[in-house]
């Protein structure tokens, strides 16, 4: 196999690859804009006085056990807004890296 074609086949795999990654990006980038506002509420909620109360009434008991309540979870919120925020950093951080190089012609 020749140099030339070893270099296409592997540019092949990297035009495919990048594809894949940045239709995959795209995708997670509209979802995520699709759920800021919520993760905004959440925050909100989470740091304010309403999740406490919310959060000792269902230690009392006064919160039906049918209803689904992952939200009065201290440790499934807080994780959620951490992950947010560490991605948010990451995506920050990939933002200020050097451009690619200009395309050619």
């Amino acid at each position: 196999m020749t140099p030339q074609i070893k270099r296409i086949r592997r540019m092949e795999q990297a035009l495919n690859r990048s594809a894949a990654a940045l239709a995959s990006l795209s995708e997670a980038l509209e979802k995520y804009e699709a759920v800021k506002s919520s993760l905004a509420a959440l925050q909100e909620y989470y740091s304010g006085p309403i999740w406490r109360r919310d959060f000792e009434d269902d230690s009392k008991g006064l919160i039906p056990k049918e209803l689904p309540r992952g939200v009065l979870s201290e440790d499934a919120l807080y994780d959620l807004l951490t992950e947010n925020d560490r991605l948010m950093q990451q995506l920050r951080a990939l933002a200020k890296e050097s451009p690619l190089p200009d395309r050619p012609g």
